[in-house]
């Protein structure tokens, strides 16, 4: 079974930063891109950034600069690193195996 969770959210100042984890099990990253989507309040998904198997990057224009992806394949975690954070960064944020899978979100909200 495939299963994919979040941690590392909280509640931080304008300015702040966080670094997000997804712990990933029942699959190997091996042939797999793997993506941050974004949701805030009263709105839809928004996708952030993908890094493709073949280590492609790509990112949301709201996030580019701020926003770092990156993996561990050997302990298949994902990571979203997040500088710079603004109010409307506040959303809970969501690991997808686009788009089949994924994980429960975590939480990030950013205001003084």
């Amino acid at each position: 079974e495939v299963q994919l969770v979040e941690s590392g959210g909280g509640m931080v100042q304008p300015g702040g930063s966080l670094r997000l984890s997804c712990a990933a099990s029942g699959f190997t990253f091996s042939g797999r891109d793997m993506s941050w989507v974004r949701q805030a309040p009263g709105k839809p998904p928004e996708w952030v950034s993908r890094l493709s198997d073949g280590g492609a990057i790509y990112y949301a224009d709201s996030v580019k600069g701020r926003f770092t992806i990156s993996k561990d394949s050997a302990a298949d975690m994902v990571f979203l690193s997040i500088n710079s954070l603004k109010p409307e960064d506040t959303a809970l944020y969501y690991c997808v195996i686009p788009w089949n899978y994924w994980g429960q979100g975590t939480q990030v909200t950013v205001s003084s």
